[in-house]
């Protein structure tokens, strides 16, 4: 088949969250399949970056979009009935040459990575061509966690307006996800939590279930592995809002609770772009805010313990996967774990939702060696077998399949 795929800025090489999903489900599909994809990218080094990627597909590239200030976003906050993230990569020059690759060739199918590129997606609809769109997340659903998140916080004044932002998103995002299930002839989602938060928009909507993965080969522990050091360990994109959010608790109300029994254990928090409230919290000493690093398997490799501290938020976790992958000892909230399932608490991994909870859980696995080596073991076999990018691929295969296009 011939696929045109319209994506947001892919980041290559990729490290975080959908730029991973974008380039191994794309590098699959590459290989059955002739692929164009039509991508932004911020700058031009950023375009030349993407351009290895014209060793697996035809690529054409969009400098662009232009970044919206604050008070662009706040007008179409209050103005607009579009939320955020539909707004996001408006580009006249995208459209242009969206039209131009239309015009010019035919395609038998057009997938689009991320609601963010919706629009241009219900453009292509109105042309007649079969679309297909890969949710990352229940959107709506990640707002409206958020906005509960904060409006408990009430009368905070940040958190106040926090909450307001996310209750209009949330408001807006499910009128338009729920159009766009509606217009579209299939959409991926990444989990069956996300299946059943869309179906409840779009009871008949066209849902196919596509995981996050993880590539095994990569993401693997030595034969030998060293000590564990003395290191928690967090691994996630620093400015994301579920990330943020998500340190500031363990934090605030986890972390002393550990402290008090494991004196010497410190916090790693690894990731790029840290918001200023995380890098305010790098103190040389019990908590080191790492930013960005370019292989994140060490940090992995040697923790003590990942802990994945979820609050809000949707999809499927990639650190969750990568961390279980490295065969590391995991602590996550339920929050931090949907997504992926079949896991179990107590043989891949340890689940707790309160501040007790999670510091009582993390101290088993720092205090007993012995059942943290075997849970990070289980977890490795078990992402393995189930989770590896070569068992997702055919997932996806079927879903954009000859026969599935037929009886959609």
């Amino acid at each position: 088949m011939r696929i045109l795929v319209l994506a947001p800025y892919p980041a290559y090489p990729p490290r975080s969250g959908g730029a991973l999903r974008m380039f191994h489900l794309l590098r699959a599909l590459a290989k059955q399949h002739t692929v164009t994809l039509l991508s932004f990218a911020p700058d031009e080094s950023a375009a030349q970056a993407l351009a290895s990627l014209q060793n697996l597909m035809h690529l054409q590239v969009v400098i662009g979009p232009s970044p919206r200030s604050l008070f662009q976003r706040a007008l179409t906050t209050v103005f607009s009935p579009q939320p955020d993230m539909a707004l996001r990569n408006a580009s006249m020059a995208y459209t242009t040459a969206l039209h131009k690759l239309l015009t010019d060739q035919q395609f038998d199918v057009v997938l689009a990575e991320s609601i963010e590129m919706a629009p241009y997606l219900l453009q292509v609809r109105k042309a007649g061509l079969y679309t297909i769109l890969d949710e990352f997340n229940a959107e709506y659903l990640l707002q409206r966690r958020a906005a509960l998140t904060d409006l408990r916080r009430f009368p905070a004044p940040k958190a106040l307006i926090g909450g307001i932002y996310s209750l209009i998103q949330w408001l807006k995002l499910a009128a338009f996800e729920r159009y766009v299930l509606q217009v579209v002839d299939r959409v991926i989602v990444v989990s069956a939590e996300d299946e059943l938060a869309l179906r409840r928009l779009a009871p008949h909507a066209k849902l196919h279930i596509v995981p996050n993965g993880v590539d095994c080969t990569y993401f693997a522990p030595p034969t030998k592995a060293p000590p564990p050091t003395n290191d928690l360990v967090f691994v996630g994109t620093l400015d994301y809002r579920p990330n943020v959010d998500a340190v500031l608790w363990f934090v605030d109300a986890v972390f002393p609770l550990i402290k008090q029994m494991h004196p010497t254990l410190r916090l790693r928090l690894i990731g790029r772009r840290p918001h200023p409230k995380v890098l305010a919290l790098h103190d040389d000493r019990h908590i080191i805010v790492t930013g960005e690093v370019a292989d994140t398997r060490p940090a992995l490799m040697e923790a003590a313990v990942v802990v994945i501290p979820m609050r809000i938020g949707g999809g499927s976790r990639l650190k969750l996967l990568e961390a279980l992958a490295m065969a590391t000892p995991v602590v996550s909230t339920s929050f931090g774990a949907e997504g992926v399932a079949g896991l179990h608490n107590g043989e891949h991994l340890l689940l707790a939702d309160t501040p007790t909870t999670f510091a009582q859980a993390v101290s088993r696995l720092i205090t007993d060696r012995a059942f943290a080596q075997q849970l990070g073991l289980a977890g490795r076999t078990f992402v393995c077998a189930n989770y590896d990018w070569t068992r997702i691929a055919p997932r996806l295969e079927a879903a954009i399949s000859p026969a599935a296009i037929l009886t959609s």
